[in-house]
């Protein structure tokens, strides 16, 4: 096979028509968040019981601490994770990395202290960590350019279809009269651990990327499972598939495996402003949820005494708020354009952050009213952090799209995500509500900074291929082009 080769890839993708196949990818690859969100919410949900005598006797602090262990592992396994995805494919890597979930999740439901909980903790992480790499990869590169801001928003606000399943059932595993508490905490588990087993059988019907495989020389194979699609795309309908009769193509040169060098020269040096863009992006949002979520649920019973089993209640209605702001919001990042949705979401959920930390600092809240402003709040914030993971996926080269996701997610979440679960459980452990709102200030002035990042430096991709957006490192020069 010759070194340079000229192909259609890209535009076949982007001009196909919303499929089935599109729905079975986001169903199978999208899982992602729900499960991040369940993992998530059940923790929250748990702490009280995990606190109790008949759960591991945890203080808050231990449980800010466990939250961060997992964070911790999502980094570690995201940089791992992420690299070897870019090396060896995205379906071989979103495979493994939902079978380490599988297996860490169950295994937290048998923790006998908090030493074993947090390992458990760190490996669940490990293995979602390894997901955002390989799974937000391959949807960008599968789904249409017109359509690719609202699909990635509405997967990632898929979080919180995740936090709606922990919360009702932690009020089924919390309810004495249903569930030993002793067991229900260990049961709540098993919920995680079932969705991945039936999501590695989904994800049978998931072929490589194209893309990938036209950057790593397995062009033959790539043009087969472009037409295989094409052909899922037209049956339905009865038509023939659609001719690639001008469409435009591109020219690559088959370069073997990037080195980690070239991907630090990438970002460093060759897309500066867009790795500035990409870290304060992911770090805003980041220390902004997990603080918030790992211990949402200590704010709720120690502040406003909210019996254990009762904050599944409270959490539903804010999970739909946050599912509602993704999907709402999502089609504007097409229309009106990234860096104006980007800055807009980021600074309205900063600036109310920091407003309703001044209420909660003079006792002004209630758990209902609480809760009320919590909504509100990360339906705007929760559109900010999926477009964090959109903004990143397209803004470099294909060769390096999912390890620069992985890196961006892992400092981002290094910084912010770790940090931020064990700064508040700290804070809570104090008792005073003056302290906390220190947090709270934190919290929304990372998000305002953000959104001044995204108006100075933000970058347009709405409807654009992904490689017009960011030229590949296997381009072929000038000279060498059709």
């Amino acid at each position: 096979m010759s070194q340079t080769f000229t192909t259609q890839i890209p535009a076949r993708l982007d001009r196909l028509p919303w499929s089935r196949f599109h729905s079975l990818l986001v169903a199978a690859l999208g899982i992602t968040w729900i499960l991040d969100g369940l993992e998530v919410t059940l923790v929250g949900s748990l702490s009280p019981a995990l606190q109790g005598h008949e759960g591991l006797g945890l203080s808050a602090s231990q449980i800010g601490l466990a939250g961060s262990a997992y964070i911790l592992g999502a980094v570690l396994g995201a940089l791992v994770f992420g690299r070897l995805t870019d090396s060896y494919g995205r379906r071989r890597l979103f495979t493994i990395t939902i079978v380490v979930y599988m297996l860490a999740t169950i295994a937290t439901g048998f923790s006998w202290n908090f030493w074993s909980f947090a390992l458990f903790r760190f490996a669940t992480g490990a293995g979602i960590g390894g997901e955002y790499g390989a799974v937000n990869s391959a949807i960008q590169e599968f789904v249409p350019a017109r359509r690719r801001g609202v699909t990635d928003l509405a997967i990632n606000g898929s979080w919180w279809v995740g936090t709606a399943i922990g919360a009702m059932a932690s009020l089924v595993v919390l309810d004495p009269h249903l569930i030993s508490q002793a067991l229900g905490w260990r049961l709540a588990f098993a919920v995680g651990g079932t969705l991945a087993l039936i999501i590695v059988f989904v994800r049978r019907y998931i072929p490589e990327s194209p893309r990938w495989l036209m950057t790593h020389g397995r062009v033959d194979e790539a043009e087969a499972t472009v037409t295989s699609i094409e052909a899922r795309v037209a049956r339905p309908t009865g038509a023939a598939a659609p001719s690639a009769d001008g469409l435009a193509g591109i020219t690559l040169v088959h370069r073997g495996r990037i080195g980690w060098l070239e991907v630090l020269h990438t970002l460093i040096v060759r897309h500066t402003r867009r790795t500035v863009l990409g870290v304060v992006l992911m770090t805003s949002q980041a220390f902004c949820y997990n603080a918030i979520f790992f211990t949402y649920a200590l704010i709720l019973s120690r502040f406003y005494h909210v019996p254990g089993q009762e904050i599944g209640w409270f959490i539903l209605p804010f999970a739909a708020g946050n599912f509602a702001g993704p999907l709402l919001l999502g089609p504007l990042f097409d229309s009106l354009g990234r860096r104006t949705m980007i800055a807009a979401t980021y600074g309205i959920a900063g600036v109310l952050l920091c407003l309703s930390g001044w209420a909660f600092g003079a006792g002004l809240l209630t758990a209902v009213t609480q809760t009320a402003a919590w909504t509100v709040i990360f339906f705007f914030a929760s559109a900010a952090a999926s477009s964090a993971y959109l903004t990143v996926g397209e803004s470099f080269p294909l060769e390096t799209r999912a390890v620069a996701i992985s890196m961006f997610y892992a400092f981002g979440t290094l910084i912010g995500g770790v940090t931020g679960p064990a700064l508040f459980g700290r804070l809570i452990d104090t008792g005073q509500p003056g302290q906390i709102l220190n947090g709270y200030l934190l919290g929304g002035g990372l998000m305002i900074l953000a959104a001044v990042t995204a108006v100075v430096l933000g970058v347009r991709a709405e409807r654009l291929s992904l490689e017009d957006v960011a030229a590949p490192l296997s381009l072929a020069p000038p000279s060498h082009r059709a």
